[in-house]
């Protein structure tokens, strides 16, 4: 058994006047000594030099030699600072010294030791006074392995009761609580009961939570409850080879404890402090300070550590998550810099980044989500731009399964690719299924596991969304959603959303998306879809009504921005103009379209003198056709068509032969 001498001599010894080495020494002397690495850690927190873990990581080093140093160099470090006590003393529980030197070790020593006082404090810290306290003392029982089990014990006595009993008999413990096997130590429930039984069900109040670790050293268990600031109420050392913290958890009810308990053990767990789950129950029995165990102290190492509350200790758990990375120095990536992901889309989207593309109604943003969904499985162009090769997952939230399965197919047909990559297309219809997308990212992170996709696309977004679109704060909470499935899958995020009410053309495209303008700025790859006014040529050239023009333009992090891109969608896919049939095309809405089509306009008069000035032209060498008349006059056939359709009280058109009728 460790000499009792050796810490008072220890409480004398100002660690802040030692040397590194002298400090070293008393670490190799309290090992030799049998003392626990927490007796040199404990007194080392009086220097300012103290780093946390430091005692611990150098006692393991401390293997011993030929010539060992003993607990004399602490008697003669303590005999320079002035203490008197014999070296050679070894004393028992009830011996006195007179000494008024503080004790530094964070252990009472032996003429600091006041049981019935530390029993007190206990009963002080956790109770009050009408609450029923449940404890166990000499009905422990040993089972074959020697191991000593608690039973029920006492528990209708109130803490009020005890107190009484403990300041009529200040120099005896045991006259109050009963004598305790010396080898077995005794037990205290810290939550009150109700006097009828020590079964959950007999808690009346869920105040505390008990926390252990067995498989942790002393020392490190202490350093661990300090930096995480439990809230903690009290703080036993167990006389063996584990601290016993009491937490405040507060909680309402049986249901609201067993909650906070499996978060406060879940949260240690993820932190690196391995915790007996088997104490989560609020009857549970924790080791009674002011007895002993096998020669060893159950004693209070501290009080009231850590924040004041659950909830005050929550909110800081919840504002400095371990989880965050580290910070790093740019130094030690100059000769190593890290590899940057692929790009997904070439020169737009890297692997593992977020893309938005915003447009307004009857752009076929979903089909063209479609059609990149497509580009991605099968290794294809996307609007002109290469795409890697890869799985995706479309969410669909919108539409039917058997339409959006239509989609697809027709989408494939119209583009005349093989179907070679299908299976690397997967859906999951969500349609009558959606939820908010802070409770849908939980599942599709679950189901999107280990599956190899490379991007994930959510259309449409209205369907999850959360919050005020128009409020900074909410948006910046629902792009999270984003980040977290780009994190937790390593996929690509891709989504759409519409435009603003209104002309859009004189807008930047960063200022078109509707609601808060972080959906603009959040993503790692932004682009836009605005639609072109065409003019009347253009439009009578169209094989299609229903064919719409649209430029592309970009706000890009990772790449610099794209030449804007014009194409026209023509349903079910969107067609690159290679032509440059739209260069001179503006924006719908913006100033130059508007100027374009007042310059433009032309009157009846105009476009019937046109005809007749051509006509009379072209009739010298019959027939006059709807061709020659196109070709005449710069505009379309349907042009042609349309005017000729003004006057058809003066011409006629048969099998694309335009004749003129006769004056009346």
């Amino acid at each position: 058994m460790p000499d009792n001498n050796i810490l008072s001599a220890l409480a004398c010894v100002p660690v802040a006047a030692l040397t590194y080495q002298q400090w070293i020494s008393v670490g190799m002397a309290l090992k030799a000594e049998g003392f626990d690495c927490f007796i040199w850690d404990s007194w080392s927190r009086n220097d300012i030099r103290y780093q946390a873990g430091e005692c611990e990581r150098k006692w393991r080093s401390f293997r011993g030699n030929n010539n060992p140093i003993t607990g004399a160099t602490i008697f003669k470090m303590a005999k320079e600072h002035g203490w008197n006590s014999k070296a050679n003393l070894v004393m028992g529980w009830d011996d006195e010294i007179n000494n008024d030197e503080d004790d530094l070790t964070g252990i009472s020593a032996a003429d600091k030791w006041n049981p019935v006082q530390e029993l007190k404090t206990y009963l002080e810290l956790l109770f009050t006074p009408k609450d029923h306290v449940g404890y166990v003392t000499n009905d422990a029982w040993q089972d074959a392995d020697g191991k000593w089990h608690p039973t029920q014990g006492v528990f209708d006595r109130t803490a009020g009761e005890l107190m009484q009993s403990l300041e009529k008999y200040p120099d005896d413990l045991g006259a109050t609580i009963g004598d305790w096997k010396p080898d077995a130590g005794a037990w205290i429930r810290f939550n009150p009961l109700d006097g009828c039984g020590v079964q959950n069900n007999n808690v009346t109040q869920y105040r505390y939570a008990l926390v252990e670790s067995d498989t942790m050293s002393i020392s490190a268990q202490e350093e661990a409850y300090r930096r995480m600031e439990l809230p903690i109420v009290c703080l036993v050392h167990s006389g063996g080879k584990s601290l016993h913290a009491i937490v405040r958890v507060d909680a309402a009810d049986d249901q609201e404890y067993r909650e906070r308990v499996k978060f406060l053990y879940d949260y240690l767990q993820k932190h690196g402090v391995s915790i007996d789950r088997q104490n989560s129950n609020p009857s549970r029995l924790s080791r009674l300070p002011g007895v002993t165990r096998r020669g060893n102290r159950q004693y209070i190492v501290d009080t009231n550590l850590g924040r004041t509350s659950w909830e005050d200790w929550v909110e800081f758990v919840e504002g400095n998550s371990d989880d965050l990375p580290e910070m790093v120095s740019l130094d030690q990536y100059k000769d190593n810099p890290p590899q940057l992901p692929e790009e997904l889309i070439e020169g737009i989207l890297r692997c593992g980044h977020k893309m938005l593309i915003a447009g307004s109604s009857k752009a076929g943003k979903s089909f063209l989500l479609m059609e990149l969904c497509i580009a991605i499985a099968e290794g294809k162009e996307w609007l002109g731009f290469p795409c890697k090769k890869g799985r995706v997952l479309y969410v669909n939230l919108e539409i039917d399964s058997a339409s959006c399965i239509d989609r697809f197919l027709r989408i494939y047909d119209a583009l005349q690719y093989q179907k070679k990559y299908m299976e690397d297309i997967v859906i999951w219809n969500l349609r009558g299924y959606a939820v908010p997308l802070d409770k849908l990212v939980p599942q599709l992170v679950r189901r999107a596991e280990n599956k190899g996709f490379d991007a994930i696309v959510i259309d449409p977004i209205y369907k999850v969304i959360t919050g005020d679109e128009n409020s900074a704060s909410d948006m910046a909470a629902f792009c999270n959603q984003f980040d977290r499935i780009c994190t937790e899958t390593g996929c690509s995020a891709i989504y759409c959303h519409h435009h603003s009410k209104g002309a859009q053309g004189g807008k930047r495209a960063m200022d078109r998306a509707s609601g808060s303008g972080v959906f603009a700025r959040d993503p790692d790859a932004q682009l836009d879809m605005i639609r072109l006014e065409l003019s009347n040529d253009m439009k009578n050239n169209l094989e299609d009504d229903n064919t719409t023009a649209w430029r592309l333009e970009s706000n890009l992090r990772e790449f610099p921005n794209i030449q804007p891109k014009n194409f026209w969608y023509e349903y079910p896919i969107h067609r690159v103009d290679t032509a440059g049939e739209l260069d001179s095309a503006h924006p719908e809405g913006s100033r130059q379209a508007n100027l374009s089509k007042s310059s433009k306009r032309t009157s009846a008069s105009d476009r019937a003198a046109s005809i007749d000035n051509a006509y009379q032209i072209l009739s010298a060498v019959p027939p006059v056709t709807v061709k020659n008349l196109a070709e005449r006059l710069g505009i379309t056939e349907k042009t042609v068509r349309n005017r000729i359709a003004e006057q058809s009280d003066r011409y006629w058109i048969r099998s694309g032969v335009v004749g003129k009728k006769a004056e009346k």
